[in-house]
């Protein structure tokens, strides 16, 4: 009943950006926290950061200062916006969110994933 779609990713070269976006579609009546999380090869997910829908967010201190999460309540939608992005950023990145849907339901949803690579 709800789904969450990715977008962005690729190859990028030390030192560069990149944005993911990540919307939120079907029966949906609220989303509570979103965020994104992401998983290297040979190791666990991990929490890359998190916004309320309020707007309080919370990041890994491993990219504190380099990335940047926005949401748009109207598009139901989350940003991560990456930059100084370095080698150990590779990985496959997924959103995440708690929706509650139309029939009050609470939902924790997961996007598709999509390949963040760093790499000159």
């Amino acid at each position: 009943q709800v789904q969450l779609v990715q977008s962005g990713g690729g190859l990028v070269q030390p030192g560069g950006s990149l944005r993911l976006s990540c919307a939120a579609s079907g029966s949906i009546f609220s989303i509570n926290t979103m965020g994104w999380y992401r998983q290297a090869p040979g190791k666990q997910r991990e929490l890359v950061a998190t916004i309320t829908a309020t707007g309080f967010t919370n990041y890994a201190d491993s990219v504190k200062g380099r990335f940047t999460i926005s949401r748009d309540n109207v598009k139901n939608t989350v940003y991560l916006q990456m930059n100084s992005l370095e080698p150990e950023d590779t990985a496959v990145y997924y959103c995440n969110s708690e929706v509650v849907g139309l029939n009050r339901v609470r939902y924790n949803s997961w996007g598709q994933g999509t390949q963040v690579t760093v790499s000159s």
